[in-house]
């Protein structure tokens, strides 16, 4: 699926965490592999994560010790979702003591402000807990108690019909965030209300065909990175295809227009940066790459929606 020149291009040294999973994941070279294994040091070095890294508090923070949500994007909890695609784990010692001040500050909380499961819709942290907890798992926390928690909870408050609502406003697929932490997790490791849960949520984006919902919405179209708490098509893609259904009919529009996006060289651009639009005052955008040009992030996240169809 992805020609010589493309791959060559992943595993430039100047981003040695693309390098490292496009490795690991696409070229499918194990851990042991001493290209893997130099790519994997580098990560704290060189590159974005190097970058995002310096930038990190001694005690673990990003901006504010007493908010790990604000700023919007340039805080904890966004950078840390950042580190977790960029194939840091747990076993890095600075990665460890911010998981766990992370998890002090409360980003796994059921509803606002409390611990206890909130059951009522209208109050629910659904897309916070859901990122939240689909990081600590690809940092390496899935069977952590306080993330197990978390995913069973996710399970409980799933639509019987499939999928989840976020502040009450019915089944949607801006609502991808509990899946996408099932995802994370491997089939493995779920319980059986966890796979269930994953199942249905499947189901109900493939009859949405991962863009049917009312009005059609540009940037669902429009692939970004980072993602945040939005949703696009990619991220549907991303996510069907993790869980295993990259042999579905249902999927064929959402392939379609990324065989449209794709460039004559191979590679995908990063159409937009969120959050689309001018920005709030509290939000500060972030961007790894530029808008327009050529992306390694998006690039090889389809590449990997691809070799999972094919494979």
């Amino acid at each position: 699926m992805a020609s010589t020149k493309v791959v060559d291009w992943l595993i430039g040294e100047d981003q040695p965490a693309i390098r490292y999973r496009t490795l690991t994941e696409l070229l499918g070279k194990p851990e042991s592999d001493p290209e893997v294994r130099t790519a994997k040091k580098k990560i704290t070095q060189v590159g974005w994560a190097a970058s995002i890294l310096k930038e990190r508090n001694p005690e673990g923070w990003w901006v504010r010790d007493w908010s790990h949500f604000a700023p919007t994007f340039t805080s904890t909890t966004w950078m840390m979702l950042v580190l977790a695609d960029l194939g840091l784990g747990s076993e890095l010692p600075e990665i460890r003591q911010s998981c766990e001040l992370w998890m002090k500050m409360k980003p796994l909380r059921y509803g606002p402000g409390t611990d206890v499961p909130d059951l009522n819709l209208k109050n629910v942290h659904l897309c916070s807990a859901g990122i939240a907890t689909r990081a600590l798992v690809r940092f390496g926390y899935g069977e952590d108690p306080r993330v197990r928690r978390t995913l069973e909870w996710f399970a409980q408050i799933a639509n019987p019909k499939g999928g989840w609502s976020h502040f009450g406003s019915g089944r949607n697929l801006d609502s991808w965030h509990p899946l996408g932490a099932l995802a994370a997790l491997p089939r493995a490791k779920r319980s059986a209300s966890m796979q269930r849960a994953a199942e249905s949520g499947a189901e109900y984006f493939l009859e949405c065909e991962l863009h049917k919902q009312g009005d059609k919405y540009p940037p669902w179209y429009r692939f970004h990175y980072p993602v945040h708490y939005y949703y696009d098509i990619l991220v549907g893609l991303e996510l069907l295809t993790s869980l295993g259904y990259g042999d579905d009919p249902r999927l064929q529009f959402a392939l379609s227009l990324l065989a449209k996006k794709r460039r004559p060289d191979g590679r995908w651009n990063l159409d937009s940066i969120q959050p689309e639009g001018k920005p709030a005052s509290h939000v500060k955008p972030f961007a790894l790459e530029t808008a327009g040009e050529p992306s390694k992030m998006i690039t090889l996240n389809a590449l990997l929606v691809l070799d999972r169809i094919d494979s």
